[in-house]
């Protein structure tokens, strides 16, 4: 990976870390806001046979995780693009 000059690089990395802070941002609420903060009252619904919450907690902040890193990974290709850095 090279760049055209410093100023390219630091563009390319302010973008890439705005990118990874806005999905941690995404797992985070997730994680915290609907398996902690509104577990009690996600628990009213039930998703498979569980309490919504419950399921948030175990199971949910995980595959949202897993989602968010195709994301991620989908996004950065298009990142490297843009700034002609992609791997061959």
């Amino acid at each position: 990976m090279a760049f055209e000059n410093q100023q390219q690089a630091s563009a390319y990395w302010r973008e890439n870390i705005k990118l990874v802070l806005g999905l941690l941002a995404i797992w985070f609420a997730v994680s915290f806001g609907c398996g902690i903060l509104l577990a009690d009252w996600l628990n009213e619904f039930r998703f498979f046979g569980f309490k919504l919450g419950f399921w948030f907690a175990q199971q949910g902040a995980i595959y949202v995780f897993v989602v968010l890193i195709f994301v991620y990974a989908r996004l950065s290709s298009r990142l490297d693009i843009k700034y002609n850095v992609q791997e061959d």
